[in-house]
């Protein structure tokens, strides 16, 4: 059995930006995790490091400006393998810069409590490292 969470921030910047805060490593760690190797492109390498979980999977679909999908899952993880749920950014144009988005699909139910208290947490980190 699987889930999905969702959840939006609006960010102080123009969605171009914000795009390469979710495609470029260095930017990428500025607000979630503190490793990564990125190759965005659809089948790229997604390679993140929070805190202790290793998060592997892969690139699905990168549309400048506009949204990012991501496979995701940690390795090692019987409950939640590398690649086994998908994360998909949607970036929307708003009067003050941009809308960001997050669903997190197929989720074990057992992993949705923490990724609600996580999701929003890491965006209002990429909230304040736009407003910079």
């Amino acid at each position: 059995m699987s889930d999905v969470f969702s959840c939006s921030i609006e960010v102080p910047a123009p969605p171009e930006v914000v795009f390469d805060y979710l495609t470029q490593a260095e930017l990428l760690v500025s607000w979630i995790g503190n490793y990564a190797v990125l190759d965005a492109r659809p089948g790229g390498e997604f390679t993140l490091d929070i805190e202790g979980i290793p998060v592997r999977g892969r690139f699905i679909d990168v549309t400048p400006s506009e949204r990012v999908i991501v496979s995701w899952g940690h390795a090692g993880s019987d409950s939640l393998p590398p690649a086994s749920t998908e994360v998909e950014f949607t970036l929307a144009t708003s009067a003050a810069g941009t809308i960001v988005t997050v669903e997190h699909r197929n989720l074990p139910i057992d992993h949705v409590a923490s990724h609600q208290v996580g999701w929003p947490m890491f965006l209002e980190r990429l909230q304040r490292v736009c407003s910079v």
